[in-house]
This record gives structure tokens, sequence and C-alpha cells, in this order.
């Protein structure tokens, strides 16, 4: 019996599909065939085993090669293959198929293989779209960065900008490469303009630490001429010349900061030493001058008492001389009450002058006849507006007589103010 037509038999049973077993058979001595388009042609013998086993063998070959077909093709629709990958799997995989020793329909399993070709096709198109598009994003992402890096380096921002350039430049290397020439611009600019900044910062640093030290020699030295004015007693001048000082050392700048803190603590110790003694010596000085501030205050006791209000200005005058001899002639106060003291003396020849003051605004000849011109010029002008209220009411103009009667009003509250001024001068 054909072994071929009993295989073909037993697979009957199976799917619609013809099943792998169909395109082989085996000849009577142990080979077996598989049966394509162009014919049948051997693919090998299986020592020691029957037809049906021998037939398997090579079946299972085939299923090895459909299992790869399955698997491409999973990969191929998922993408985990790029394009490039699947393509050269795809035809790897064909040639395989066509010159497997296996039996089962391997036209269309190779058909199979080759019905990727427009996925494969249709996912590199996609990919370049992708790559293209991420290409146009690095590039406008990197042209950013070179602005960005071009304003820092034109900036003077020495402690930041360092910080900025770094950030820039991870942001930089986790983007891809665009076209080489691109690429190598952009990178230069991006570069040039780190390196620039760099430069710059290196010159700014070297020349910051000169001026530092210049001001650690100017410190020293003030601090060298501080020594002896420690010990002082002439508490004016030696307080003008730590002022001197001290304006020298702000205008110094810092020193290195290693050493800038340590200066200025010897140099406020050195302070500390003659403000602490001038101190001292006031607090007791003060005491000293108590008897004065008593003294003081109750001559401006008096003086407040006899002057004030101010009625005879005469009098108001020459009792604030004898004032005055009076409150020179005694001593100083103590610091703490010169301000309170002075402020009162203030304010009394204050009330004398300004009472004085008011008295010759008072009796003013040319005030006075400025005063009079002005009631004159009022008054005069209230009767012409009266003659021609008049006037207009007689001929029947009762608008021009509203008119003229408004403004008399007007006319006559100056009028009065101006002859309270007047009245003033004969007070």
């Amino acid at each position: 019996m054909n072994t071929f037509a009993t295989l073909s038999g037993k697979m009957g049973r199976m799917s619609h599909a013809q099943a792998p077993q169909s395109f082989g058979r085996v000849d009577q001595d142990g080979t077996v065939y598989v049966r394509t388009s162009d014919g049948e042609r051997s693919v090998g013998q299986v020592p020691d085993s029957t037809s049906e086993e021998a037939l398997e063998f090579f079946v299972r070959r085939y299923h090895a090669l459909e299992t790869e077909v399955s698997l491409l093709e999973s990969r191929v629709t998922s993408g985990t293959a790029s394009p490039e990958e699947a393509r050269s799997a795809a035809s790897k995989l064909v040639t395989s198929i066509r010159e497997a020793n296996a039996v089962g329909d391997l036209e269309s399993l190779a058909a199979r293989v080759e019905a990727l070709s427009p996925t494969i096709d249709a996912k590199a198109e996609t990919r370049r779209e992708e790559r293209a598009e991420a290409k146009a994003r690095a590039k406008a992402a990197k042209e950013e960065m070179v602005a960005q890096a071009e304003a820092i380096a034109a900036g003077n921002d020495w402690r930041g900008g360092t910080g900025k350039f770094r950030d820039l430049l991870e942001q930089w290397r986790r983007l891809p490469r665009i076209d080489k020439t691109t690429d190598d611009e952009l990178w230069h600019r991006f570069s040039g303009a780190r390196t620039a900044f760099t430069r710059r910062r290196k010159q700014h640093i070297a020349e910051q630490n000169h001026v530092r030290e210049r001001a650690r020699a100017i410190k020293e030295q003030i601090i060298e001429e501080a020594r002896p004015l420690a010990e002082s007693t002439a508490w004016g001048e030696t307080s003008r010349q730590f002022r001197d000082l001290m304006n020298r050392w702000k205008a110094a700048g810092p020193a290195p900061r290693d050493v800038d803190d340590k200066l200025w603590k010897e140099f406020r110790a050195i302070q500390d030493t003659f403000f602490g003694a001038r101190t001292a010596a006031q607090s007791q000085q003060d005491e000293e001058y108590r008897g004065n501030q008593q003294v003081k205050e109750q001559l401006l006791d008096e003086a407040e008492k006899d002057i004030l209000p101010v009625t005879d200005i005469e009098q108001a005058k020459a009792k604030l001389r004898a004032f005055l001899e009076k409150f020179n002639e005694v001593g100083r106060v103590p610091r703490d009450a010169m301000k309170r003291i002075d402020a009162r003396v203030r304010d009394l020849e204050h009330h004398v002058h300004s009472a004085e003051e008011a008295e010759w605004k008072r009796t003013d000849p040319q005030a006075r006849e400025r005063a009079r011109a002005t009631v004159d010029m009022f008054s005069a002008q209230i009767s012409k507006l009266n003659a021609q209220a008049e006037k207009a009411e007689a001929a029947g103009r009762t608008k021009d007589a509203e008119k003229a009667r408004e403004s008399i009003k007007t006319y006559q509250a100056w009028l009065d103010e101006a002859q309270k001024a007047l009245d003033e001068f004969s007070a």
C-alpha cells in the first residue's frame, strides 16, 4: 500500500487546512520527499524508523519553522524588532524555508513571511518619520540650549552660571544626535560659549583675588594706625580719627574670606577699648554736670513763667537777654539732658521773636497803606456796581441788574476781609 496515501487518509480528519504530512511521502527505501509546486524533492532519511516516524521527524522540522515564522510575525506586529532587523530576519527565514529539509506547506509558509514585507515597510516609514521628528525636536532643543549658553556666557552670574552650564550639558547628552554637520556646528557654539564663560570667570576670580589681597593690605595698615589710638584720652579728636579709619575700612571692600572676619575682630577690639574708656570717662563727667543741669532747668522754669505769654515786646526781650546771660554762665550739662534743655531755650526764643515779628508787621506803615488802598479799591468797585445795577433796573434789564448784584456780594466779602486787615493796624 502506498504510504503517502495512507498518511493522507489519516490527515483527512484534521481541519480544513492541509496538514503538513499531506505534503510529504516516504519511499520504500525510507527516503522522505516533500511536494512543492516545482515537484518533489528529497529531504532525507531517518534510519531505523518506520515510515510514519520518518515522516513525523521532518514534519517536526516544519513545525519549528512555523514557530520561527509566528515569532517573527509577532515581533514585526508589536514593533519589538526594528524594520532593519525584521527585513534581514525575513530574508534569511524565506531562504531557510525554501531550502528546508522539512515536510509541510513550505511555499505557504514562505508566503507568510513574504507577506510581512508591506508591514515592515510601513514600520520602516513610521520609524523614519519618528526619527525625523525626534531629530527636529532635538535640533530645536539644542538651538535653544545654545541660545541660553550664549546668554549665560555674556552675563556675569559667575556662581549660578557654572551650575546652569552643568545642567545644560547633562540635557545635551540625553538628546539624540542630528545630522553631523548641524550637530557639530551647534556643539561648537555651545562649547565655545562655555569656554568663553569659563575663561571670563577665571579672569574675574583672579581680579577679585587681587582686589581682596589689596583690601587685606589696607585693613592691616588701618589696624596698625588704630593701635596707638586705643589709649588716647583726646576723646573728640580721636573719635574723628576712628570715624575716618572706619570710612577707609568700608571703602577697602572685603578681604579674603579666611582673614576678613579675623581682621574685623581685631579692629573692633581696638575701637571697643577706646570707646569703652571714653564712655566711662563721659559717664563720670556727666555725674559732675548734674548740678549744672539742675541750675539751668531752674533758670528755664523761672524764665518761661516770667516771659510767657509775651505781652510787652521790649520787656520780654530784656528778660530774655538777662536769662541767656545767666544761663550761659552755667557750665555744661550731662549729655542725656542737652537736647531737652536746648529745645526749651529755642522754644522760649521763638516765642519772643515771633511776637516781635508780629508787632512789626502790625505797625509797618507801608503795610498799613497797602491795606487801606485795598479797602478803597473794593469800596470803589462796589459803588460802581451799585450804579450799574440801578441803571439796569431802570432800563428794565433785569438780568444785567442781577448779575451786578451778584458781583457786589463777591466784592463785599473781599472788602470785609480787607477791612479786618486794616483794623489790625489800629489795634
